[in-house]
């Protein structure tokens, strides 16, 4: 896994104090740098001073001997001014004529009087200014040796420089010693100081998860005892969610069961409606087989009449119950359908001196496969309600239609029209539940049918007086037309 990526998948408690621990080396590293750099020019500048005091005394002194080429006075010189208690001592001091010939060493045995410089020596130096080999610890510096304006000889100088260089190292070992305590400090103290900073976050995340998973529950004091101004806050205001919550999970449980128990009513009203519509006419029926079942043309008609409507109140049971397949009930919409509605609803309509009137194109023989229970459902519903909407004695049109791409059925009444709300129900883009009070039940119903048919409903007035409202079927498939059913 990428370093970053885990890093930053850490805990603040943790990824906080590592950020401060690399801050803080980064921050000592360059302040080291920096101290030991301006402490290294500081010695080398007091190293080449002194070695250049010292170079200068030798070169006045040893002048005039150099002049004469007497060697016992050149070393006679160079064992006088050599320094006896300096912290810094010269390690060697060769002087030499113009010719690079030795004319005087402390050291002879190393560098013999009279020899020719050795090369390699003589590339340790560099004229005028001063190396430091911080590998051997020793600084080189050479000088030239003037006599009115003339280079007579040379002055050569190896500084031992062990006790700067070991300054700087315990300078240095201090230096890091010092940064690597106050960074453990600091990363410590910023690892407590930021852990006990996120714990209300932590314990916050954590009820949060809890929530996640339906375990809503409150922050309790003993959790974190001491918290902060700001802490305390964010603990109330996330206290306050959790009792706001319970409070609307509890208001939207009751309401639920409030709406489930109306919704039951709504279903069993509506199952009433439904039911009761075509059984008034099944009862005349009865009446009708009971009176006059000696004939064999009228017991036929009414059996298969009293067998139709019960299929229909069947299929509006079990579509109550959603236990309705198409597969259970097959049987397609045909014109005696038609005057089935016209028998079932003849009680009804009779005792307000109506009379259904069906209008149909002669072509019609077919609907396209349209099932039969929620034809006859829509068209009852349709006709009891312009029978309620017209006066006693208004007559009710059906009139049934078709193009090559849709079957349009009418129903006309005479009544003074239908009120806006209720007219809503039918016509309204979105199709809203059940409405409350039972209001314009039958129409909602079919709504709910033209909805699954893919059918288009509209309100027109009637001349003179009235409504009509039709209802637009596409021509579709038979196996859409099944399932719509």
């Amino acid at each position: 896994m990428n370093p970053l990526r885990r890093f930053g998948q850490l805990s603040s408690a943790f990824r906080v104090p590592l950020m401060v621990m690399l801050l803080m080396t980064a921050v000592s590293i360059v302040l080291s740098e920096r101290v030991l750099t301006r402490l290294s020019q500081n010695q080398e500048a007091y190293l080449e001073g002194l070695a250049g005091s010292y170079l200068d005394g030798i070169a006045a002194s040893v002048s005039p001997s150099v002049l004469r080429q007497d060697s016992w006075e050149v070393f006679d010189v160079l064992l006088r001014m050599k320094p006896q208690r300096a912290a810094i001592q010269p390690r060697e001091t060769v002087i030499t004529d113009a010719n690079d010939i030795i004319l005087a060493s402390d050291k002879p045995d190393a560098h013999p009087t009279l020899e020719r410089m050795d090369a390699e020596f003589q590339m340790e130096f560099s004229e005028g200014r001063m190396r430091l080999d911080t590998v051997s610890q020793l600084a080189f510096m050479a000088r030239s040796i003037n006599h009115n304006e003339e280079v007579i000889g040379k002055a050569y100088v190896v500084f031992d420089a062990s006790y700067l260089l070991n300054e700087r190292r315990e300078v240095l070992l201090t230096l890091l010693l010092t940064n690597a305590l106050l960074t453990m400090l600091l990363v410590a103290i910023g690892f407590f100081v930021v852990r006990r900073m996120v714990l209300p976050m932590q314990i916050l995340e954590i009820h949060l998860q809890k929530a996640a998973s339906g375990g809503l529950e409150p922050i309790s004091d003993s959790e974190f005892p001491g918290a902060g101004g700001e802490a305390k806050r964010i603990f109330g205001a996330f206290n306050h969610l959790v009792k706001s919550e319970k409070g609307r999970e509890e208001l939207v449980d009751r309401l639920t069961k409030e709406e489930r128990m109306a919704s039951l009513g709504r279903i069993a009203s509506g199952m009433a409606h439904e039911i009761n519509n075509p059984l008034g006419g099944l009862l005349n029926a009865a009446d009708t087989l009971e009176k006059h079942g000696h004939r064999e043309k009228v017991r036929f008609e009414t059996i298969d009449l009293i067998k139709r409507g019960l299929l229909g109140i069947r299929d509006v049971v079990q579509a109550a119950l959603v236990t309705y397949r198409p597969e259970r009930s097959s049987r397609m919409f045909t014109t005696k359908d038609l005057e089935d509605v016209a028998l079932l609803l003849k009680p009804e309509l009779t005792s307000r001196t109506q009379e259904l009137i069906i209008s149909s194109s002669p072509s019609i023989c077919s609907f396209d496969g349209l099932p039969a229970g929620p034809m006859r459902q829509a068209i009852m519903n349709l006709v009891l309600n312009a029978s309620n909407a017209s006066p006693h004695g208004a007559d009710i049109v059906l009139c049934v239609n078709q193009s090559k791409d849709a079957i349009y059925l009418e129903v006309r009444d005479a009544g003074e029209g239908l009120p806006g709300a209720v007219g809503e129900i039918l016509t309204a883009p979105i199709k809203s539940g059940i409405p409350d009070g039972m209001t314009g039940l039958g129409l909602w119903v079919v709504r709910q049918i033209a909805d699954e048919l893919g059918a288009t409903l509209s309100v027109k007035p009637n001349n003179p007086n009235g409504t009509i409202i039709e209802i637009v079927i596409p021509r579709r498939p038979l196996e859409v037309i099944h399932a719509a059913a």
